[in-house]
């Protein structure tokens, strides 16, 4: 996460463009803007700035300020370089988790995307609008302002319900996490549907299952019910694709080919109002209950977790987007109005009102059903 930095004496305003920042070649950009959210005490913003360099030679990045518009200091809300910025760095087309040590130089005409995570403390006033400022040898570059506060939060019900549910690969900024770093081009648009999902797994003792690996049955979220989150309408409901026999790595071998129809498994979709729309996917063949046009209310029973699709083992699949057409959309944050979040080591859970779950919170939820 970025820390808060001080900028050096004679620094420019972030808005007035230095001699330098003439010189550098580097286009920059957010195409989506973010919406800041509340988390463990602290406020949060994910996004991602996208540099290209029109230069002929490479062009290498040591530094990388966020600078508050509105300051009139220039002083910066969050500085990456170093390990921390190299983790944030990713060439477009290039795997990341494959090549953990490499610079941040962009080839001429290529585009690289930084992944930025910014967290501030509840006691301090997240920005209005952000500027970038991207330190080279060649000189400075300014620009890609952006708005912090881009769409309304919905406030959810939980999607589950009961104890021990893991967030994996939940809202955070890890290298390896498939969906922070899923940026997909659909209908001409680079975007990242996934970037607030997360993956719920039911643990216990730190384990996903007991007994057969490659049972289904022997993985606790197996069959569990999957909840409305709120009052909507069903505009999606998929049946049909078999549950997958669990395996990772070179051990999963899908019961049906992984294709942009199958990949998300069985699937239901609600329209929440307000453009926003909540994905459930991966859900057990057979369970479904809705269908495409039911109305139904936060609480209700829609189906159960299962493992169709590109399912490695038996979780939910939950996100929230501003399409209703899947993979489509540009993920969006929302807030769970009341958890309980629980620590590796036990102890007593602490209580989360109106809150997103960051990766690896181990949350219970209290929901009551509704019939």
């Amino acid at each position: 996460m970025g820390q808060a930095g001080q900028g050096s004496a004679g620094q420019s305003h972030p808005l007035v463009p230095t001699i330098a920042s003439r010189r550098v070649q580097l286009e920059m950009q957010v195409p989506f803007e973010p919406t800041a959210f509340p988390s463990g005490g602290r406020i949060h913003l994910f996004y991602e700035l996208h540099l290209t360099n029109s230069a002929a030679a490479p062009l290498y990045v040591t530094r990388l300020e966020a600078l508050d518009v509105n300051s009139g200091a220039g002083q910066p809300t969050a500085t990456f370089q170093g390990e921390q910025f190299e983790a944030m760095f990713q060439l477009v087309g290039d795997n990341t988790a494959a090549v953990p040590k490499r610079d941040v130089s962009i080839p001429s005409g290529r585009t690289a995307v930084v992944f930025i995570q910014i967290a501030v403390s509840r006691d301090s006033s997240v920005p209005e609008k952000l500027v970038h400022r991207v330190t080279t040898p060649e000189g400075i570059a300014e620009g890609a302002a952006i708005a912090t506060h881009h769409n309304p939060l919905h406030i959810v019900g939980p999607p589950l319900e009961g104890p021990n549910w893991l967030a994996a690969d939940g809202p955070g900024n890890d290298p390896e996490n498939h969906h922070r770093r899923g940026l997909l081009v659909v209908d001409g648009h680079a975007l990242i549907s996934r970037r607030y999902a997360i993956d719920w797994k039911q643990v216990k003792d730190g384990a996903s299952f007991f007994g057969d690996p490659r049972d289904v049955r022997s993985y606790y979220a197996y069959g569990k019910a999957v909840l409305a989150v709120a009052d909507g309408r069903i505009i999606t409901a998929k049946d049909g694709l078999p549950d997958n026999v669990p395996g990772h790595g070179e051990a999963f071998h899908p019961a049906v080919p992984i294709t942009l129809d199958t990949v998300a498994g069985n699937t239901i979709t609600i329209d929440l109002g307000g453009g926003q729309f909540a994905y459930y996917m991966h859900l057990q063949p057979g369970s479904l209950r809705v269908k495409a046009g039911d109305v139904v209310r936060r609480g209700q029973v829609l189906a159960r977790v299962g493992c169709s699709g590109d399912a490695r083992e038996p979780h939910l699949h939950f996100q929230v987007t501003d399409s209703p057409k899947l993979m489509a959309g540009e993920g969006l944050p929302y807030l769970i109005d009341r958890y309980q979040s629980m620590s590796a080591s036990g102890g007593s859970p602490d209580l989360h009102v109106r809150e997103l779950p960051l990766n690896n919170t181990i949350a219970v939820f209290e929901e009551k059903r509704v019939k």
